[in-house]
């Protein structure tokens, strides 16, 4: 073999090699090892390593072949930047494209729903289930007196800065970024239109707040929700006591009480509003949207009492006078005997 020929041997020989090195490493890193995953998400916490991502993607979204991915994650020292998250990728996406999300925190928006729950202890056990963060330390920022008053609350108005909605979130976002994400949409909520309403009623947003909660704790019926509110906003004006059952109930604690007595009503609570006149301290629950708009646009009438309908449907009878409020009460007591509720 002459001079020439060995040159040009050893040229294909070597362009083989590079052809070989390219097409493996295409094969490494241009697969799809997620294109038989369902469409989860990948969770990676605090604690989480390079090794226990590979083995969550294994386990949890099922992934074929992981090799490309942990040789990219050694070339680049993936290990010393693992970066929390949820990540939701497509049957479409190669390992390398899925290694550099990672790497660079890429995470996918999960959805946050906020519901109108009764205390702020079940908010952050609500929360925590939907976001990294665990319920300890959301309840640790709601029940913090100094940062509350920082964002214009404090223990008794908290429930009215919550705005029940689903929002889109980052899974790995700080209780301090949840509640300033909060505070973000309570103000869209509160539109210039919404807060002049409020104005014309002589309403504050906490006090608006306040009387919604307990809309939303008398009646279940939406449509009722404006005569609900309307009849409270009749006794506000009058000076008349709200005689509200669900602020007995709040004022004890106990939620599932099925019958206000005589002796509930002595209960000597700020949240009592049989006690005491007026709206209570704050609100007695999250409110829900449609309670806040029933107040804010109340259906305009002059009854001052109502009572549970006797058929237990939920909703209300509805009076002008004490007496006929009176009639409306025993046919309900009455139905109440009849069920053994006591």
């Amino acid at each position: 073999m002459n001079k020439e020929k060995k040159i040009i041997y050893i040229c294909v020989t070597a362009l083989l090699v590079v052809c070989g090195l390219l097409a493996g490493g295409a094969s490494l890193f241009l697969n799809h090892p997620l294109k038989n995953s369902p469409k989860e998400f990948l969770y990676i916490d605090n604690d989480d390593t390079a090794d226990s991502v590979f083995v969550k993607m294994e386990k949890q979204l099922h992934a074929q072949s992981l090799n490309g991915l942990r040789l990219l994650a050694k070339w680049r020292s993936y290990s010393q930047s693992v970066k929390t998250g949820a990540y939701r990728f497509s049957p479409e996406e190669n390992t390398w494209q899925i290694f550099t999300r990672l790497r660079n925190g890429n995470q996918t928006p999960v959805r946050l729903t906020i519901n109108g729950v009764r205390t702020m202890d079940r908010l952050a056990r609500q929360v925590s289930r939907q976001i990294m963060a665990d319920s300890c330390s959301i309840a640790q920022i709601l029940a913090d007196s100094t940062y509350l008053t920082s964002m214009g609350y404090n223990a008794t108005t908290l429930p009215a800065l919550f705005i029940p909605n689903t929002y889109e979130v980052y899974w790995n976002m700080s209780p301090q970024d949840f509640m300033k994400r909060m505070k973000r949409e309570h103000e869209r909520f509160w539109t210039s239109q919404r807060k002049e309403q409020a104005r014309k009623i002589g309403l504050s947003e906490i006090e608006v707040a306040t009387l919604a909660s307990i809309v939303d704790e008398e009646t279940a019926y939406k449509k009722e929700m404006p005569m609900v509110a309307g009849l409270y906003i009749n006794r506000l004006r009058r000076g008349i006591p709200l005689q509200a059952d669900p602020t007995v109930k709040f004022s004890m604690k106990n939620f599932g009480l099925r019958r206000i007595l005589f002796k509930h009503l002595q209960t000597d609570s700020p949240y009592n509003t049989y006690k005491y006149a007026g709206l209570p301290p704050g609100p007695i629950r999250i409110p829900t949207i449609v309670a806040l708009e029933s107040v804010l646009y109340y259906t305009a009438h002059d009854y001052i009492y109502m009572c549970a309908k006797e058929d237990f449907s939920g909703s209300h009878n509805f009076a002008r006078t004490l007496s006929e409020h009176n009639n409306n009460a025993k046919r309900y007591q009455r139905a109440l005997n009849h069920r053994k509720i006591y």
